[in-house]
């Protein structure tokens, strides 16, 4: 959680610099939540898919009521795999904006399970 905290504050910082480290750096917080989430349940992911299997992990335990962020988390997983692997397939500055948005709901849902379930730890994401 800590280091999806780092991340936030890179994504955010690079908006107006590169829309492909905006994005990057949004996911990869995303990515960290869902696994601390993940963790936090006793589950290790293991297959050769880990991002993939984190974030389909990441929908079951939020259940239902969250299936829509989960979907817009796995399309940037395929998004910044293709952008990372293809150099003619660019970010565009409205796709980091919403990659930031994306991230802030879903920290913030995550956040809370983490806090609920195990309210010792506390992370300030308010800066």
């Amino acid at each position: 959680m800590i280091r999806a905290q780092k991340d936030i504050v890179v994504a955010k910082a690079n908006l107006e610099i590169d829309e492909e480290v905006t994005y990057n750096y949004a996911y990869l917080a995303m990515l960290r939540c869902s696994r601390s989430m993940v963790f936090m349940k006793g589950y290790r992911s293991v297959d050769g898919q880990q991002h993939k299997t984190i974030i389909e992990l990441s929908g079951e335990i939020l259940g239902e009521e969250f299936k829509s962020i989960v979907k817009k988390f796995d399309r940037m997983r395929r998004k910044r795999n293709q952008f990372t692997y293809d150099p003619f397939i660019p970010v565009s500055k409205i796709e980091a904006e919403n990659a930031l948005k994306t991230e802030e709901n879903f920290v913030k849902t995550v956040l809370k399970l983490v806090q609920k379930e195990n309210p010792q730890p506390r992370f300030n994401f308010n800066k």
